[in-house]
């Protein structure tokens, strides 16, 4: 058995509904999958199954997902020492420690490509920095994040299938997986 984490892009389902994470954790155990457990109610899932290939894991839990709420969700996976990983290579340590919600992590399915520094250039014009590690993007927030025309970037598909997570979240995910 392996730990993986897995991400919803969106908890928007039909109409102006939100998922519930009992919902979602429910879902998850119909699946076969073992000890499914959220944190905080925006699509973050840490759970036990045999190991297998992420994207076919992927697949499975979009399709469920399409299948018991009505809508398709991007949904991405990564074993728990991508986590683990991602933690020690935060290249905002001192800031995270500071303010965790002004530290944000575009995690993705396939890693971002060469030139995306150049397509997000335009958008860093409230004294937010970016770092490229391992094909995800980090960003530093000097201001609020919703004050940014980066977030707004960061959010959209223009970049590829990801989704953001602030540092809060990212290291909480970490300490889960950490406490089995």
């Amino acid at each position: 058995m392996e730990t993986y984490i897995a991400l919803l892009f969106s908890i928007g389902i039909a109409g102006n509904q939100r998922l519930k994470m009992a919902d979602w954790r429910a879902m998850l155990e119909d699946l076969g999958l073992q000890n499914p457990r959220t944190l905080i109610a925006t699509g973050n899932a840490v759970f036990e199954c045999h190991t297998t290939h992420v994207r076919a894991l992927e697949l499975k839990l979009e399709d469920a997902f399409e299948q018991r709420f009505g809508r398709r969700v991007d949904t991405i996976v990564h074993p728990a020492s991508f986590y683990r990983r991602l933690v020690q290579e935060n290249p905002f340590p001192k800031e995270a420690k500071a303010d965790g919600s002004r530290v944000i992590v575009r995690i993705m399915r396939e890693p971002l490509k060469n030139g995306v520094m150049s397509a997000l250039s335009p958008y860093l014009t409230q004294g937010e920095r970016v770092k490229i590690i391992r094909g995800h993007a980090w960003v530093h927030f000097k201001h609020e994040p919703n004050r940014s025309g980066l977030l707004r970037v960061l959010a959209s598909k223009r970049l590829g299938i990801g989704t953001m997570r602030n540092w809060n979240t990212v290291r909480r995910l970490s300490e889960m997986v950490d406490a089995e």
